[in-house]
């Protein structure tokens, strides 16, 4: 499950839905040399001159306002043309799913101010993923499942597809593509600009899961949804190449079963006409990078590997980039065009190697019993690999750089004295980034700098300086467990706020436990409640977040796949036995054991009330998977397997399965509309309850999704119902 799909709270919750929302002011685009970024700010353009430290504004208000209209366009996002003479602008957009990538698009001239609006005869608000060609003659997009394209010059819109419908996808994806692998843009133009390359999706054979909407008229009505479960077939795949003046798609002729495997990653490679593209098998443990010929279609392997466990499409840090519009997996290119860069685990560790296109050389970049938490940027002359990077605290993250020869060392550039979580948005020539930084008692400051030196450029209004002046309240801290089994976890805790160690408190465990999630992290705001009415501390509640085995911390490989095949069985046993140490503290009242999730973290609080009833006495669930045969076939096998080869395992998993053993307090929360957990998980629990005679309180949201985010009043309901519950049957204070 995408990060999304196992939302750990409230906070994170409204975070995506803000990122879902996004407007333009906060986004930041690099001027191509790499000198200077533009940001949008209510609806004016201001670029930022980073050497000189001087901004002025480009385009005002009046000047996105189109001919007739008295308001200026809303802006959802924008790119500049690569040429740098136009800006493509992203309005009146609409959600998909998880985020807004249906919309307008318009073209604005720098030079002449002109607004042109792309998509004639198209619906309105129906264009996706537009990008204009490399020549800047034609633009490219999606619309209603086809491929089109525009030439700039005369408005003339051609189809390149013409046989998209509900379940064959030309330039976009399918649920479960765009869930499980963030794979939403589907096009790519050719560097000559003759050619457009796109993903086809075919799942006709995919069966559709029916909801059912009661709320919005007098009668119902059913919402289909093309879900592939756990153990069902995915959809077929294929990439084709269509020629843009005469039409014609060549198909790209990749070894083995279209319906049996996944391809997550496809472009051109520079200065060429063939395509460097990923395939994963259904598993996800064997990966092929094929280079083919797309004029011929002719396909060859040039590099492979395989895991025992699963191979990583991407990491849990670029996914964080997953809800920005333009996000798409892309290959990092190396001198013209000749390597790229990967990560793999192969070693134990995650490293970046840098490997022909040929694959006949492979390189080592980053050396070391290390991960690389993310790759951020390759220097403007190629001699450098920017990365982040924590071989000492897994909590924290840090900017280094490394020669790619693979002969260097590591060099710390993030300064010691930063002690937290840092993330940098580094300009192409790898001369400048915006720093932003936090850690769990500080709040976010940001600054832009310059590298590798990483000295501010506004010395007076740096984070050193704010530093400085901060009087620092430390509300959270953070401490190690070790369990019976050997096994050392981070976590993180809030104590109340006149915390007295001779008297005892309750303690309130939230948990995620999957591998989309880690959260003991060392960064401002992952510590709050937000669906907590008023302050836990005040009211003398011990909050606790730990980090179990599975969770994609930088511990290496074997920390973070030593869950396959026992979801629900391997870190519920690592949380439990965690507990079962926090309870030996003197301060701790273990009579007064809560816990509770959402999502993973839902089907995780299931699990540990239901299997260590002990323990845990309190659990409030909110959209959890009950049964892990009703999820999605892409997250559940990638970390599970197939059904077909581990049935007990996805047994012994299912929180379904232990539900008879529940001696505590239930609260069991779901939105009916869930598309992607879907309500009959609440169906199911509910009638294994029934049938032992096991009280509980239940509450679904009517028509909301998995983020229960929809219908007036919802968020207020929520806190309420949560705070109540929660008050009522794991008193708040101390004892």
């Amino acid at each position: 499950m995408l990060i999304i799909s196992r939302l750990r709270s409230l906070l994170f919750v409204l975070f995506i839905f803000f990122i879902c929302h996004l407007h333009a002011q906060d986004t930041l685009k690099w001027a191509a040399d790499g000198n200077s970024y533009y940001v949008l700010k209510q609806s004016e353009l201001f670029e930022y001159k980073l050497a000189d430290n001087i901004s002025h504004k480009l385009v005002s208000s009046e000047q996105f306002t189109p001919l007739g209209e008295t308001k200026p366009l809303d802006i959802a996002s924008f790119s500049l043309t690569p040429d740098g003479k136009k800006l493509l602008l992203f309005t009146n957009t609409m959600r998909v799913w998880r985020i807004n990538t249906r919309g307008d698009y318009w073209l604005f001239d720098l030079s002449s101010s002109q607004l042109q609006k792309l998509g004639k005869g198209r619906p309105d608000s129906s264009l996706m993923f537009a990008k204009v060609s490399p020549d800047g003659s034609s633009v490219t997009y999606v619309s209603e499942n086809n491929v089109y394209v525009e030439d700039i010059a005369s408005g003339s819109v051609k189809a390149l597809t013409t046989d998209g419908i509900r379940k064959l996808f030309n330039g976009t994806f399918d649920w479960v593509y765009e869930e499980e692998f963030a794979c939403r843009d589907g096009i790519r133009w050719s560097p000559d600009s003759k050619a457009v390359l796109y993903w086809q999706i075919d799942a006709s054979d995919t069966r559709d899961f029916y909801m059912i909407n009661y709320t919005d008229a007098i009668y119902s009505r059913i919402v289909p949804v093309e879900y592939p479960k756990a153990g069902e077939q995915p959809s077929a795949c294929r990439l084709g190449v269509v020629d843009v003046s005469s039409g014609n798609t060549t198909w790209m002729k990749i070894p083995g079963d279209p319906r049996e495997h996944y391809i997550v990653r496809a472009e051109f490679i520079p200065g060429t006409r063939d395509i460097l593209l990923q395939q994963v098998n259904r598993r996800q443990n064997q990966s092929v990078i094929f280079r083919a010929s797309s004029l011929t279609g002719n396909a060859f392997p040039i590099y492979s590997e395989q895991d025992d466990a699963w191979i990583d499409v991407f990491t849990p840090a670029s996914s964080e980039n997953a809800y920005d519009v333009d996000f798409k997996h892309t290959f990092q290119w190396l001198n013209s065009g000749t390597e790229f860069l990967w990560e793999s685990e192969r070693d134990g560790w995650r490293h970046a190697y840098r490997i022909t296109t040929d694959g006949k050389r492979q390189t080592l970049v980053t050396p070391g019993n290390f991960d690389v938490i993310s790759i951020k940027r390759i220097d403007g002359k190629g001699r450098f690999l920017y990365y982040l990077a924590s071989p000492s605290n897994a909590t924290q993250k840090y900017l280094y750089r490394i020669r790619l020869d693979g002969k260097g060392k590591g060099e710390l550039l993030t300064p010691p004295s930063q002690s937290g979580t840092h993330q940098y948005t580094i300009s192409p020539n790898g001369k400048f980034a915006r720093h932003v930084f936090s850690n769990i008692n500080t709040p976010q400051m940001s600054e832009n700098i310059s590298l590798p030196s990483h000295k501010p450029l506004v010395k007076n209004k740096s984070i050193q300086s704010e530093l400085a002046s901060m009087r620092e309240e430390k509300l959270t801290e953070f401490f190690k467990v070790v369990t019976a089994d050997g096994v050392e976890m981070d976590g993180w805790m809030v104590k109340p706020r006149s915390f007295d160690e001779t008297k005892k408190y309750p303690v309130v465990f939230y948990v995620y436990t999957e591998p989309w999630g880690q959260e003991v992290i060392d960064m401002y705001g992952i510590s709050q409640n937000s669906l907590y009415a008023g302050d836990m501390r005040d009211d003398g509640y011990i909050y606790i977040c730990l980090d179990n085995r599975g969770t994609p911390t930088p511990k290496g490989r074997e920390w973070r796949k030593a869950i396959h095949g026992k979801l629900g069985q391997v870190n519920i046993r690592d949380q439990a036995l965690a507990a079962r140490e926090i309870l030996k503290w003197k301060f701790v009242d273990a009579d007064r054991i809560a816990v509770w999730g959402w999502s993973g973290g839902g089907a995780a609080t299931l699990n540990l009330l239901f299997q260590y009833p002990e323990i845990y006495k309190t659990g409030i669930a909110v959209s959890a998977v009950t049964n892990l045969l009703t999820y999605d076939n892409i997250y559940q096998e990638r970390y599970m397997g197939l059904p077909q080869e581990n049935m007990e395992g996805y047994i012994k998993g299912s929180p379904l399965t232990h539900a008879k053993n529940l001696s505590g307090n239930l609260l069991y929360i779901h939105g009916t509309g869930d598309d992607n957990v879907h309500f009959q998980n609440a169906e199911m629990l509910l009638n294994e309850l029934v049938k032992h005679n096991k009280q509980f309180q239940f509450m679904a949201y009517p028509n909301r999704t998995h983020s229960l985010a929809e219908g007036e009043g919802t968020a207020e309901h929520l806190v309420t119902l949560y705070t109540t519950f929660l008050q009522k049957h794991c008193p708040p204070g101390a004892r």
